[in-house]
């Protein structure tokens, strides 16, 4: 039975504590169930996000709505800088699941930059797909991420997805991060800055439409915007990461001239590999049995598909979202 319990957003591990869990050892989330079984159990969990006006902020929310809904386990959403720091506050134990990017997870795994050595991480499965979006004021001369030399460009927050993609783009196109006055905003200041001239353009990575863009482009409009292609750069981008494939900007999305070819990047959802296996088949089945309710809370949620799921090479699933997939599948 559903209960209807309200969604906590930015909730944090000092909040836990006030809520009555300082000062003792906390049980670990889903510990008292068996873990044979795809039983939740009870405890708490926080949900690392990212940007308020970004999609992992919503789609986080509706999730930790779900597991307040469907099981006894307490969730929160926090509101982050996104994936390079879900990740490391996720292993640090300060998070319980992450939002990130493949590319990000996937350096996570090997250890490469910005990690120092692999990160001891699983996911619960690949989610939707974050499309690069990268908008240029018109009046830039920005045509090319090549342009970008002697530009200033919003990288995206500092440790966020978007500003690792950001950073491979500009190396991609041959170009020194010192050949570019880098702003290392989160999406909000980003906006605010091409709204009012301050910033040539932008580099983001989330799934569409993104709100701030939407609030961007109805702003100024699409004549004084210009969405730039950047799949000229796919090879290159493909030689740091094998996640990176082709995908298309409808022109609907924000009203544009045309559709965008563009680079996209796979979304997963990490724990760390110490999760209860049964509290992981959980949370799996919750994600994939209400794909529905995760598309009404943002359109980036219809494209979540079991069927690619399992598509998270090379993070490894968790156990128990190995489980839950197999019998997810087999239905």
């Amino acid at each position: 039975m559903k209960v209807n319990i309200p969604w906590v957003v930015g909730l944090t591990i000092a909040a836990l504590g006030a809520a009555g869990l300082g000062g003792q050892t906390a049980r670990v989330p889903g510990s008292d169930a068996d873990p044979a079984s795809c039983a939740a159990g009870s405890g708490r969990i926080t949900i690392a996000t990212g940007n308020s006006t970004g999609v992992y902020y919503v789609m986080g929310g509706a999730l930790a709505r779900l597991v307040n809904g469907h099981t006894d386990v307490r969730a929160g959403a926090a509101e982050t800088g996104a994936s390079v720091q879900n990740i490391r506050q996720l292993v640090a134990g300060d998070y319980d699941v992450a939002f990130s990017l493949a590319d990000a997870a996937d350096a996570a795994v090997r250890g490469t930059s910005p990690f120092g050595e692999p990160q001891k991480i699983r996911t619960l499965g690949r989610i939707y797909p974050n499309y690069t979006q990268i908008v240029v004021r018109a009046d830039s001369g920005i045509r090319t991420v090549a342009d970008f030399k002697g530009k200033t460009i919003s990288t995206g927050s500092p440790l966020s997805g978007t500003e690792a993609i950001a950073t491979k783009l500009i190396d991609a196109a041959g170009l020194d991060e010192l050949d570019v006055n880098r702003q290392r905003l989160d999406l909000t200041k980003t906006v605010d800055g091409m709204k009012d001239g301050s910033i040539d353009g932008l580099v983001w990575s989330g799934g569409l439409p993104t709100s701030a863009l939407t609030d961007l482009y109805t702003t100024l409009g699409s004549e004084d915007l210009r969405m730039i292609d950047p799949t000229p750069l796919l090879p290159e981008m493909k030689k740091k990461s094998a996640v990176y494939d082709t995908a298309t900007i409808p022109k609907a999305t924000y009203d544009l001239p045309a559709d965008v070819p563009t680079i996209a990047v796979p979304n997963v959802l990490l724990v760390r590999d110490d999760m209860p296996a049964n509290l992981a088949c959980a949370l799996t089945t919750l994600v994939y049995d209400n794909r529905q309710a995760l598309g009404a809370a943002h359109p980036a949620g219809k494209d979540i598909r079991v069927d690619e799921a399992d598509r998270t090479a090379p993070i490894r699933l968790h156990p128990g979202s190995e489980r839950a997939l197999a019998g997810l599948t087999s239905r």
